[in-house]
């Protein structure tokens, strides 16, 4: 690259440049509970492998303690399993190897070439093959000095010590699970009552690029359904292990049971959203109350999402729901199409899965969306 190739130093630009740096500082305030619990964790694993059992070079139990507790939502306890498990079985088959064909440069390639295979026909993936990789490889090429520990034996308890620090210090001052969980339900609830909200204002004003818009709202939602789906897998975690956080469990379980009919509901709303533009595109008209059941639904969510977070009885938002079923299903009688009754449908399906979040059985379905 010549000197005219590079950029100046004045147009450089960080990542994610667009992010201020207040916002910057803020992320790193909210995440105080998590650069506490790092401090420990690693302080606490590397001490304990150090002064308790006298690892000489304790490296691992920090790294440990810094995989398990950044593993992810919900997968803390998964991580330890294989984080031991991978170590265990790597010092073994890296030692059986290591008394077999010594160490050397073309044994350290043999042997982490047949640790992986061994591990594989052992069905070992993931978390658990990389480590038992990492220790075949790590016991060939560390010779054991006199007077020291095996290397074998060191890795597989700072294994153990790092990864069970690391699970246990995300128990203290666990963040708020129904909180966090509600945050993210109630942004799908307003944005799915958004995306009826342009589908009943398409249908009212036969406009398809509202219609359109609101299909593309709808898709870039998807976002939102993934963030609540790992925000209820992480808070169930939460709520079921810290002690301080055990009476949020019923509550946390019924937002984590919603999150499949949701995601249908979402689903519903995109099809819903496709099957207005196409109507629209054809010069159809809805039915006025085709038009007026998609209106309901949109009362019914916002109901819904104030009491789902009120933790009272969703009444209300269910009698809104059977409403709007019904309204559809009446409305195929006033002018019945391809298009009409797949919206129809549509709309009955959306408030099934609602329905079916809030906690109605599917066995009650039939009767309650039933058309006289």
């Amino acid at each position: 690259m010549t000197t005219s190739d590079r950029l100046p130093f004045r147009r450089l630009r960080l990542p994610h440049s667009d992010v201020s740096v207040r916002d910057r500082l803020e992320r790193v305030r909210r995440s105080w509970r998590l650069l506490l619990r790092l401090a420990v964790a690693t302080g606490a694993s590397y001490a304990i492998a150090t002064y308790a059992f006298g690892h000489s070079q304790a490296f691992f139990a920090p790294i440990a303690a810094v995989i398990a507790m950044m593993a992810g939502a919900g997968r803390r306890q998964r991580v330890v399993f294989e984080l031991v498990l991978g170590v265990a079985f790597g010092v073994l088959v890296g030692e059986l190897f290591i008394l077999a064909i010594g160490r050397g440069a073309w044994q350290m390639a043999l042997i982490a070439s047949l640790t992986a295979i061994v591990a594989m026909l052992f069905n070992l993936t993931g978390m658990a093959l990389t480590q038992a990789i990492n220790s075949g490889v790590l016991l060939a090429a560390v010779v054991p000095l006199a007077g020291t520990a095996n290397p074998a034996v060191t890795r597989f308890t700072d294994a153990l010590i790092g990864g069970l620090c690391g699970f246990v210090m995300m128990l203290p001052l666990p963040r708020n699970p129904r909180r966090d969980i509600d945050e993210s339900l109630q942004k799908l609830l307003a944005g799915l009552a958004e995306v009826l909200t342009h589908v009943g204002d398409a249908m009212r004003t036969h406009d398809v690029s509202v219609a359109e818009k609101a299909l593309t709202e709808a898709r870039e939602a998807q976002p939102v359904i993934e963030s609540l789906q790992a925000t209820a897998t992480n808070v169930s975690e939460i709520a079921r292990l810290a002690p301080l956080r055990w009476n949020q469990r019923a509550d946390v379980a019924r937002y984590a049971g919603s999150v499949n009919d949701l995601d249908n509901a979402l689903r519903d709303a995109r099809v819903l959203a496709r099957r207005v533009a196409s109507m629209l595109r054809h010069g159809e008209q809805a039915p006025e109350r085709l038009t007026e059941s998609v209106e309901t639904l949109v009362t019914a969510v916002r109901i819904y999402a104030d009491e789902f977070a009120s933790a009272v009885d969703l009444e209300r938002a269910n009698e809104r729901l059977v409403h709007a079923s019904d309204l559809a299903m009446h409305a195929m009688g006033d002018r019945l199409t391809i298009n009409t009754a797949s919206i129809a449908a549509q709309v009955r399906s959306l408030a099934a899965d609602l329905l079916m979040a809030g906690g109605v059985p599917r066995a009650a379905l039939d009767d309650l969306l039933d058309v006289d």
